[in-house]
């Protein structure tokens, strides 16, 4: 009690503040409060998601955003968790023990024109621990999801107050959505149950983790290929970043499934990293000035596209399809964004085969058993071809050395 009392009393405080004041709240405010402990990782359907839900309704209201949910500024929907991942979620609004509801925040800036942008970001994360957890601790501790996403919402928070009489060629929907790590639920439900017309969505701006901004710059870009004018502008637009662009609207992120209602969208990404689905996802790791350039890099992008009118849409291949099945795993996270010769390692997972077997992160895998990897399809393409038992030699390049290991899956 005493925690959703805290919540409650920082709420109410922050709908206190004046205009003035509310513009004052930093990137890293939104995140500190999003992430703390207090708020249990803000899994789907707990006490933690709903204080979440209320601090951004609030920073909604004090940002001068008109409420655009069901509910004032929520639009709630229930549902039973898949048995089968492959199962289509069975939304419902019976009462039962298996039954989950979960919060969508949906505010409004309306310029009065004919089209709207749509900007969103998921706030829910993993609780303690739910399915999806990397984390292989003994004990239960809290995802608070620092990065994975506070870190979107908080720049989408930034967004909504730099667009205040600015670019007014569209309106803006700016989405808090729930239900991301279960499945994209929230954003699916919303394209099912709009609360605009979605024949009037212009395109989609989705951030997820982009709390990271590694030294280097490097910033992930997928959906460049959904409208034809896209990838020009996001590369017209840019003077800070390595942009790595990738052309499906397709993804594990919630502008899939404004993709799939034929809108275009953009989506940024900083990469993953070892604290992914896991309790070191904290405050302390971000990189905030980083966070305040990419919110800059999203306005210049929509000013560029202000005058634009609405942007056709384009269907464009989904890599996904064509990633090949396999049954064993090296152990480690890939460096997604890497784009050199190989498969670069982010990170190596306690008692695999990675860790067996020496590798250390950043060694870049270039060969593995008689197959090259060049990159990470190929990389992939060579583990598809192994089961559990097999060995086989792995060959990654360290610095300036090559090294070789044995691994067994």
């Amino acid at each position: 009690m005493k925690n959703i009392l805290f919540i409650l009393f920082l709420i109410v405080l922050v709908g206190c503040k004046t205009e003035t004041k509310v513009e004052l709240v930093t990137i890293k405010d939104d995140v500190v409060f999003l992430a703390d402990d207090k708020l249990e990782g803000r899994q789907t359907g707990t006490e933690g998601e709903k204080a979440a839900a209320d601090y951004i309704a609030s920073r909604f209201e004090n940002l001068g955003l008109e409420a655009k949910g069901a509910q004032g500024f929520f639009q709630t929907f229930s549902f039973k968790p898949k048995t089968d991942p492959h199962q289509e979620v069975n939304y419902t609004v019976k009462n039962g023990d298996s039954t989950i509801t979960g919060t969508n925040v949906i505010g409004f800036l309306d310029n009065k024109a004919e089209n709207t942008i749509i900007i969103g970001a998921h706030y829910d994360h993993l609780g303690y621990g739910a399915e999806g957890s990397l984390f292989r601790g003994e004990s239960q501790e809290i995802h608070n999801g620092a990065d994975d996403n506070a870190s979107g919402v908080a720049v989408l928070l930034s967004l909504a107050m730099k667009l205040k009489e600015k670019n007014t060629g569209n309106n803006y929907l700016f989405m808090a959505f729930s239900g991301e790590e279960m499945g994209l639920l929230g954003s699916n439900y919303f394209t099912k149950n709009a609360t605009i017309d979605l024949t009037k969505a212009n395109y989609m701006l989705n951030m997820d983790m982009v709390g990271r901004l590694k030294q280097d710059s490097t910033l992930a870009v997928y959906g460049v290929g959904t409208s034809p004018i896209l990838k020009q502008v996001v590369k017209a637009n840019n003077s800070k970043f390595k942009i790595i662009e990738n052309e499906s609207g397709v993804g594990p992120s919630d502008h899939t499934s404004f993709y799939n209602s034929d809108i275009p969208v953009l989506h940024f990404f900083t990469g993953q990293h070892e604290d992914y689905h896991k309790p070191g996802d904290d405050t302390e790791k971000l990189n905030y000035e980083g966070m305040e350039t990419i919110s800059t890099y999203i306005f210049d992008i929509i000013s560029d596209l202000d005058d634009n009118g609405k942007l056709p849409f384009r269907k464009t291949k989904n890599e996904s399809e064509d990633v090949p099945r396999f049954k064993v795993g090296l152990g480690v996270i890939p460096d997604y964004l890497y784009d050199g010769k190989g498969m670069r390692i982010d990170g190596i997972s306690e008692d695999k085969p990675a860790q067996k077997a020496g590798l250390e992160k950043g060694d870049i895998v270039i060969k593995l058993g008689d197959s090259l990897v060049s990159d990470m399809m190929s990389y992939m393409r060579a583990l598809s071809t192994f089961d559990n038992g097999d060995k086989t030699k792995v060959t990654v390049k360290r610095g300036e050395d090559e090294v070789e290991a044995e691994i067994e899956f």
